[in-house]
């Protein structure tokens, strides 16, 4: 009796807590004036905002086709993940690729392709030889793009450097610094020097010559990030809610506050600059020295190549990194991410043939990035012209992403793009590092099964007429008809 009475009583209590609370509520809704749902309908007007918040995690799964998703539809996401575990790229039944598109893209199949005997192994190429003290020798095709230690968490790193190490691809460490986790598999690591020059900057933040030096010691190569193509114009953004007291101290930054690097870098403000701070590097680290950059023109490839052969090749790039605007970052302004810098499909073409029209293609290699996640678009790259393909999203993939495009705030489900100790263990390095290698080893695989498809012994070997790219008519059309072999313009030296 007394037990049914003290049950009844807190009943009682519980309902009139509820009735408050939604009073409360109520109140509130009709009274603010941010959100003009909520005070024409009150209480259940928060239904709005949570079917929408449950939208983005579920469209995906139920409302949307295997090849409709943007960034990446779950047909491609599904062909990473099949390479990732190691499951091989194979389906029945039929492709559901719409080859009449526009952009499709179709190789073009020799009558007598390679025989297995008959392969040869795709050769590694040399970044820098003749022009530093330490060139590197990149062997893989497939290497991982720059993805800083801030942008995505420590096991996340900790994968991609064994994992790497497995594969025998490079890991650039993106503009965030040298983390121990970089370093841990024992890759080959590219340094990226960003606006900001995290990881690499004096006490006043400018470029350090001893800390140059001094990580020389441990990386292949350093990048100079002009910009990216996910936000051409803008520095790189890691909100503070991911500036944790180790990041901070790698970045050499306060923790808990919003990283926000320079649009540009300080002392490079026009082109005779980044040439001298490229010998700079080189001279300091003996090691080889790119530039990462998005484009947005000719301008930039014209006045590099003017101003290479008015300074001599020693102040030429050993590599060009070619970012697409439809590249990606853990954070990124709308505005930028969707309307700045040219696709990877035109930027790329026009900086190869520029290279070639002035004589510079022998000198610099070319490394593709943008959405090249799959092996038929790193194939296209290395039909247009290029020598390595970057990515990023590809090996977040592998690492377990689901694209639930939280990677800005911190609760990456994955634990890819997050530093809650609670969600990174879903990340377990033991089988993730496994992973990361196989999508790099398989991706290399089927370029080389692209090229011998084609009648090519190796992927370095595909060209432009080797494939053909749908048009708005719904005809193909061949890439060296769009893009016709360019010829070396003769100069003439100045007296």
């Amino acid at each position: 009796m007394v037990m049914d009475i003290l049950s009844y009583g807190i009943g009682s209590l519980a309902a009139f807590a509820l009735l408050l609370w939604v009073a409360f509520i109520f109140i509130r809704d009709i009274t603010q004036k941010k959100h003009a749902v909520l005070r024409s309908y009150p209480v259940v007007g928060h239904l709005r905002y949570f079917f929408e918040q449950l939208g983005e995690s579920f469209r995906q799964y139920f409302f949307t086709g295997d090849r409709e998703e943007m960034p990446f539809n779950r047909a491609t996401r599904g062909w990473v993940y099949r390479l990732a575990k190691n499951e091989g790229g194979t389906l029945g039944f039929g492709s559901t690729y719409d080859l009449h598109e526009a952009g499709a893209l179709i190789f073009v199949n020799h009558p007598f392709p390679v025989l297995e005997e008959e392969r040869l192994p795709t050769p590694a190429l040399v970044l820098g030889e003749g022009y530093c003290r330490s060139p590197f020798e990149a062997r893989s095709i497939v290497n991982i793009s720059g993805m800083s230690y801030g942008a995505i968490s420590a096991p996340a790193v900790s994968s991609l450097s064994r994992g790497a190490a497995v594969a025998g691809c490079w890991l650039d460490t993106g503009e965030g610094g040298l983390a121990p986790y970089h370093l841990e598999g024992g890759c080959d690591v590219i340094m990226q020097i960003g606006t900001a020059n995290y990881g690499l900057r004096d006490a006043q933040g400018e470029l350090s010559p001893e800390r140059l030096i001094e990580v020389s010691k441990v990386v292949k190569a350093f990048e100079i990030k002009l910009s990216q193509g996910a936000q051409p114009g803008k520095g790189g953004i890691l909100p503070g809610r991911k500036v944790t007291p180790e990041i901070a101290q790698i970045r050499g930054i306060a923790p808990g506050r919003d990283s926000i690097s320079p649009n540009r870098h300080r002392d490079i403000s026009c082109m005779s600059e980044l040439v001298e701070k490229i010998a700079t590097v080189r001279g300091l680290t003996g090691r080889p020295v790119g530039v990462k950059t998005a484009i947005g023109g000719w301008r930039f490839m014209n006045e590099l190549a003017e101003t290479v052969h008015r300074r001599g090749l020693e102040f030429a790039p050993d590599f060009l990194v070619i970012d697409g605007g439809e590249g990606g970052s853990g954070a990124a302004p709308q505005a930028l991410a969707d309307h700045m810098g040219l696709s990877v499909d035109e930027a790329l073409p026009r900086v190869v043939d520029a290279l070639v029209e002035s004589g510079l293609r022998q000198r610099i290699r070319v490394v593709a990035s943008g959405k090249l996640i799959t092996s038929a678009r790193a194939a296209w790259a290395l039909c247009v012209g290029a020598d390595f393909v970057n990515t990023a999203r590809g090996f977040m993939f592998a690492l377990g992403c689901i694209q639930a495009l939280r990677c800005h705030q911190n609760t990456c489900p994955t634990g890819v793009t997050t530093h809650n100790r609670r969600l990174q263990r879903a990340l377990v390095v033991q089988e993730k590092f496994q992973r990361v290698a196989n999508y790099c080893m398989n991706m290399n695989r089927e370029i080389d099964m692209i090229a011998h498809s084609c009648g090519v012994r190796h992927a370095r070997e595909l060209r432009r007429e080797h494939v053909r790219i749908v048009q708005a008519n719904h005809q193909s059309i061949a890439l060296n008809m769009l893009y016709p072999y360019p010829e070396p313009v003769a100069r003439v030296k100045a007296a």
